[in-house]
C-alpha cells in the first residue's frame, strides 16, 4: 500500500484508509457490520492489507468498542482516528452539537475507554458548533495534545474561515469533509485553504454514499431505514439521474480494466497528493477492491475524459438533506 502525509506536518497513513461507520451501527447501511467477530476480521485483514488509517467516531454505535477490539495487539499498525461533537437528542433538537471545552475533555476520555487506548492519533471535531468559538474548542483540543491523549488535531466539515482560526490557535494536521466525483464543492475554498496551510483532507464518501461504486441498480436495492433515502439524491428524479452518470463512468473504467469504485478513488489520488479517501465498507471483498485503487495510475488524459463525464456540480441533488446541510461550513 502506498503511502502520503497528512498536511506538512501530519501523521504518515496509507494513501487509502477505511471509514468505519458502517461497523456497529445497525440499520444506518443497508449493509452493515453489526457483530463484534465480523468487524475485528474487517479491520484485520484492512491492517493486513496496508491500510493504516482507521476513522471511526464517538456517534457510530459501538464502532469505536469493535474498533479497539481489533487493535488489540495490532495499535501500532493502524494510524487512529476519532471524532466527537455529535451529543444526545435535547428538548426539541433532534441533534445536537457541543463543542464546549467541558465536553471536549469528556468525550476525549469517553472515546480513550472505549477504544482500549491510551492515545488517538487524529482527533477530530465531528461539526462545528455555532455555539462555541473555535478558539475554545481548538484550544482544549490543543490541551489534549500537550497531555498526550491526542497527537494530531482535525477538522470535519469546517468553513475556510473556521479553519484559518482554528489554525492560529493550534495547528491543524487534517480537515475531513465530503470529496468525491459528484461532491467537488472542496474545491472553491477549502481545498486552496488547506494547501496554503499545509493541511491535508480526507475525503469521506469516496465513492458518493454507493452511487459511484455501483453498489444499486434501483432504488429497491436500498433496504426501507437505509439513512441515505433521506437525502435528496436518493429520491425521485435525481436517483434516476445520478444512475445515469455512473453508467457513464462505468464504461470508461471498463476501458481503464477497473471497477467505478477503483476509478473513482484513483482519481481523487491521480488528481491530488495531499488527498486521502477513507471508503467505508462492510464486505471484504470491496475493501479489497478499494484497497487496490490505490496501485492505479490515471493519465492526464484519463483525468481529462472523467471531468467531460462528470463535472463539478454534475450530480443531481444536494448531499445532504435541509436538516444535516445545517450543520456543515461554519
Amino acid at each position: 500500500m502506498k503511502s502520503r502525509t497528512l498536511g506538512n506536518r501530519g501523521p504518515r497513513v496509507s494513501a487509502i484508509g477505511l471509514g468505519c461507520m458502517s461497523i456497529g451501527i445497525a440499520d444506518t447501511y443497508t449493509s452493515s457490520v453489526r457483530d463484534e467477530a465480523s468487524a475485528v476480521a474487517l479491520i484485520h485483514r484492512a491492517l493486513d492489507l496496508g491500510v493504516t488509517l482507521l476513522d471511526t467516531a464517538d456517534i457510530y454505535g459501538v464502532s469505536e468498542q469493535y474498533v479497539g477490539k481489533a487493535l488489540a495487539g495490532r495499535r501500532g499498525d493502524a494510524v487512529l482516528a476519532t471524532k466527537f461533537g455529535f451529543v444526545s437528542p435535547r428538548p426539541g433538537v433532534e441533534r445536537g452539537i457541543d463543542g464546549s471545552p467541558r465536553h471536549v475533555r469528556e468525550a476525549c476520555d469517553a472515546s480513550l475507554r472505549r477504544l482500549a487506548v491510551d492515545h488517538i492519533d487524529i482527533y477530530y471535531l465531528h461539526r462545528v458548533d455555532p455555539a462555541v468559538p473555535i478558539e475554545e474548542t481548538v484550544g482544549a483540543m490543543g490541551e489534549l495534545v500537550r497531555e498526550g491523549k491526542v497527537k494530531f488535531l482535525g477538522l470535519s466539515e469546517a468553513s475556510a474561515a473556521t479553519i484559518r482560526r482554528a489554525h492560529k490557535v493550534h495547528p491543524i494536521a487534517a480537515v475531513q469533509t465530503e470529496y468525491s466525483l459528484f461532491s467537488r464543492d472542496p474545491e472553491d475554498e477549502v481545498l486552496p485553504t488547506l494547501r496554503e496551510l499545509g493541511i491535508g483532507l480526507v475525503a469521506y464518501s469516496p465513492l458518493g454514499r454507493g452511487f459511484l461504486g455501483g453498489r444499486f441498480n434501483k432504488l429497491q436495492d436500498l433496504a426501507k431505514g437505509d439513512w441515505r433515502l433521506n437525502h435528496p439524491r436518493f429520491q425521485g428524479e435525481n436517483f434516476e439521474k445520478n444512475l445515469a452518470l455512473v453508467d457513464r463512468l462505468r464504461e470508461l473504467a471498463a476501458k481503464r480494466g477497473c471497477t467505478p469504485a477503483q476509478l473513482a478513488l484513483a482519481w481523487l489520488l491521480s488528481a491530488h497528493d495531499d488527498v486521502v479517501p477513507i471508503p467505508g465498507t462492510s464486505n471484504p471483498a470491496r475493501l479489497e477492491e478499494n484497497a487496490a485503487a490505490a496501485d492505479i495510475h490515471l493519465s492526464a488524459d484519463d483525468l481529462d475524459s472523467i471531468d467531460r463525464l462528470s463535472p463539478k456540480g454534475v450530480a443531481a441533488g444536494t448531499r445532504y438533506n435541509a436538516e444535516s446541510l445545517a450543520l456543515v461550513d461554519h
